[in-house]
C-alpha cells in the first residue's frame, strides 16, 4: 500500500501511499516502535473508515430525499391531476426509468405547467362563485359589497364542476333578469298609477326601496324578495286606491248629470266638468289620463255637486213651471183643456212639502209631456180635418157677406179679386159636407179604438158636428123655403101693378140685420160654445191664434139661413 500510494512526482499531488510513506520515514527517524507504528495504523484505519460511513450515510440520507421528492412530486402530480380532472395531460411522463434525478427533472415542467393551470383554474372558480354569491346576496336582499370573496374548493378544480357553477350562474343571472324586468315592471306601474292617482312617483317609489329612484342605473335596483314583495303590495293599494277613487269619482259624475239634467244646466256650464264625467262608464283599465282621479279633483267635483244641491230647491219651481208651460202649450196645440192653475199649485205645494224627490217630479212631468205629446200625435189628422172644415167654414161666411154685397159687382179697386175668391169659396164650400162626413168617420173610429169621445177645448167634437149637420140642414132648408117664397112672391108680382111689386120687394130686402122675414143670421163659434165651461182655456186659445169665427153657437140652432149660399166669414 504504501508502495502503491507513495509519492508520484508525474501527479503533483498528495495522495494516501505519499502521505503514509511521510509517516514511515518520520517513525524511522523518531524509532517508533512497531507496536506504537501498528497502534497509529490501526487507528489511522479506524479514523478514514469512519469518514467513509460518514459519507455513505450522506449519500444514503441525500438518496432518500431525492426518493421522498420524487415521491411527492409524483403526489402532488397525481394530486393536480386529479383535482383538475384531467388525467389525460400531455406533459406527464409515461414511464419511470432513469435515475431520480432525471425522473424529477421530467416531472418538476410538468407540476410547474399543471399549477399554473390550477391557479387559473381557481381564479375562475372564485370569479363564478362570487358572482353567484352576489346575485343570490341580492335576491335575499344581504348583498354586502365588502364581504369576503368565497372559499375555493381546491380539491376539485374539474371542468365539469365549473360547467355546474356556470350553470347554476347562468339560471341565477336568468332569474336576477326577471326579477329586474318585473321590477320595471311593477316600477312601471307604480308611475302610471301615481299619475292617474296625482301623487308623487319618486316618495312612493323610494319608501318601498331606495335603489327603485331613476337616477340610479338600471342594474342597480333592488331585485330582492322584499322589495318585489313590496312592489307588489304598493301596486294592489294603488289599485284599490285606484278603484275606489273611480267609484267616487263616477258617483259624483251621476249626480252631477242628474242635477244638470234637473236644473236644465246649459251645455257651456257643463264642459267645465267633462273632465269628471268623461269616465262615468269607464273601468278601471280604461283610465289613463294623468291627474284623472287626483284628490283635488274629487274634491272640486264634490263641492260643485254640493253648490248645484243647494240650487236645486230654489231652481225647482223654475225648472217645473218650465215644463208645465210645455205641457200646457201641447195640450192646447192639441185642443185638450186642463186645469192650469191646480197642476201649477200641485206642484207648489210638492215642492214646498218636500214629499216628492225632484227628480221624481220631473220625471213623472217629462212622462206627461211624452204622452201629451203621444195624444197630440194621435189626433192630428182629426186636428187637421177640422181646421180644413173650419177654415171652409169661415170661407163661407165670407162668401155669405159677399153675396149680401148690393155692389159686389161694381167696378172697384179689388173686386176681380173678391170675384176669384168667391168662385173658389163655392167650390170648397161644396165639399163641407164630405169633410164633415170624413171627419165623422175618423172621430167615431178614434173613439172606438181609445174609448173615450173626442174632446175639442172641452166639447166632444161628434156633437159640434152633429150639431152643425143639424144647423147645416136647418138653414137649407129655410133657403128652399126662401126660394119658393121669392117664386110665389114673382107670380105675384108679374101679376101685380108696379106699386105692389115694389112693395113686395121692399118686404124681402132687408139683410143688414139678419135673414129672410127678419130672422137674425148667427154663426155656431167654437170659442164660445157653453158659456162660462171653457174659461179656464179661452185666454189660452187666443194666444196660439184660434180663429175669431167658427162654424156655429149651441145657441143658434135655431136661427134661419139667409136666402144665399152658405159661406163662412173671411178671416
Amino acid at each position: 500500500m504504501a508502495l502503491t500510494d507513495a509519492h508520484n512526482p508525474l501527479l503533483g499531488e498528495t495522495t494516501c501511499g505519499s502521505l503514509l510513506q511521510k509517516l514511515q520515514e518520520i517513525w524511522d527517524e523518531v524509532g517508533e516502535s512497531d507496536e506504537e507504528r501498528d497502534r497509529m495504523l490501526l487507528q489511522i484505519e479506524q479514523e478514514c473508515l469512519d469518514v467513509y460511513k460518514r459519507k455513505v450515510e450522506q449519500a444514503t440520507k441525500s438518496r432518500a430525499e431525492l426518493l421522498q421528492a420524487l415521491s411527492d412530486a409524483k403526489l402532488e402530480l397525481s394530486t393536480l391531476v386529479s383535482a383538475l380532472g384531467d388525467s389525460s395531460f400531455v406533459g406527464i411522463p409515461e414511464k419511470t426509468s432513469g435515475t431520480i434525478k432525471e425522473q424529477l427533472a421530467a416531472i418538476a415542467p410538468v407540476l410547474e405547467q399543471l399549477w399554473k393551470q390550477k391557479e387559473e383554474r381557481v381564479k375562475e372558480f372564485s370569479d363564478v362563485q362570487l358572482q353567484i354569491q352576489k346575485i343570490c346576496g341580492e335576491i335575499t336582499g344581504k348583498f354586502c359589497e365588502q364581504a369576503a370573496a368565497p372559499a375555493v374548493d381546491e380539491s376539485d378544480l374539474s371542468l365539469k364542476k365549473l360547467d355546474e357553477y356556470q350553470a347554476k350562474l347562468q339560471e341565477l343571472q336568468k332569474e336576477k333578469s326577471d326579477r329586474l324586468h318585473k321590477v320595471l315592471e311593477f316600477v312601471s306601474t307604480v308611475h302610471d298609477l301615481c299619475s292617474v292617482l296625482g301623487m308623487d312617483f319618486f316618495s312612493t317609489v323610494t319608501e318601498v326601496h331606495p335603489s327603485l329612484n331613476d337616477s340610479t342605473g338600471v342594474q342597480s335596483k333592488s331585485i330582492s324578495n322584499d322589495t318585489l314583495s313590496k312592489l307588489a303590495k304598493t301596486v294592489l293599494a294603488l289599485n284599490e286606491d285606484k278603484k275606489q277613487r273611480l267609484h267616487k269619482l263616477q258617483e259624483l259624475a251621476t249626480q252631477l248629470i242628474d242635477l244638470w239634467n234637473l236644473m236644465d244646466t246649459s251645455e257651456e256650464e257643463r264642459g267645465l266638468f267633462q273632465h269628471v264625467t268623461c269616465n262615468i262608464s269607464a273601468t278601471v283599465d280604461e283610465v289613463t289620463v294623468p291627474g284623472a282621479l287626483a284628490l283635488d279633483l274629487i274634491e272640486q267635483a264634490e263641492v260643485e255637486v254640493k253648490r248645484l244641491d243647494q240650487l236645486k230647491s230654489s231652481r225647482m219651481k223654475e225648472i217645473a213651471f218650465k215644463k208645465q208651460a210645455e205641457l200646457e202649450e201641447i195640450f192646447a196645440h192639441a185642443h185638450i183643456e186642463i186645469d192650469s192653475e191646480a197642476a201649477k199649485e200641485k206642484i207648489m205645494s210638492q215642492i214646498d212639502a218636500e214629499n216628492v224627490e225632484p227628480a221624481e217630479l220631473l220625471a213623472d212631468m217629462d212622462s206627461q209631456i211624452i204622452k201629451a205629446k203621444e195624444e197630440a200625435l194621435s189626433r192630428k189628422e182629426i186636428l187637421d180635418r177640422v181646421e180644413k172644415w173650419m177654415s171652409a167654414c169661415e170661407e163661407e161666411s165670407w162668401l155669405e157677406d159677399y153675396n149680401r154685397d148690393e155692389n159686389r159687382y161694381s167696378v172697384s179697386r179689388g173686386a176681380h179679386l173678391n170675384l176669384k175668391r168667391a168662385e173658389k169659396a163655392r167650390i170648397l164650400v161644396s165639399k163641407i159636407p164630405a169633410m164633415v162626413d170624413a171627419l165623422v168617420a175618423k172621430t167615431r173610429a178614434w173613439e172606438e179604438d181609445r174609448g173615450i169621445s173626442f174632446i175639442y177645448d172641452g166639447v166632444p167634437l161628434l156633437a159640434m158636428l152633429d150639431e152643425y149637420a143639424m144647423l147645416r140642414q136647418e138653414r137649407e132648408e129655410e133657403k128652399r123655403r126662401l126660394r119658393d117664397q121669392k117664386k110665389f112672391h114673382e107670380q105675384q108680382n108679374t101679376e101685380a101693378s108696379p106699386a105692389r111689386s115694389a112693395g113686395m120687394k121692399k118686404v124681402v130686402g132687408p139683410r143688414a140685420n139678419g135673414g129672410a122675414n127678419g130672422t137674425p143670421n148667427r154663426r155656431l163659434s167654437l170659442n164660445a160654445h157653453q158659456n162660462g165651461s171653457r174659461s179656464t182655456t179661452k185666454g189660452k186659445r187666443d194666444s196660439i191664434g184660434t180663429r175669431p169665427a167658427a162654424p156655429v153657437n149651441k145657441e143658434d140652432v135655431a136661427s134661419p139661413a139667409s136666402g144665399t149660399d152658405p159661406v163662412t166669414e173671411s178671416p
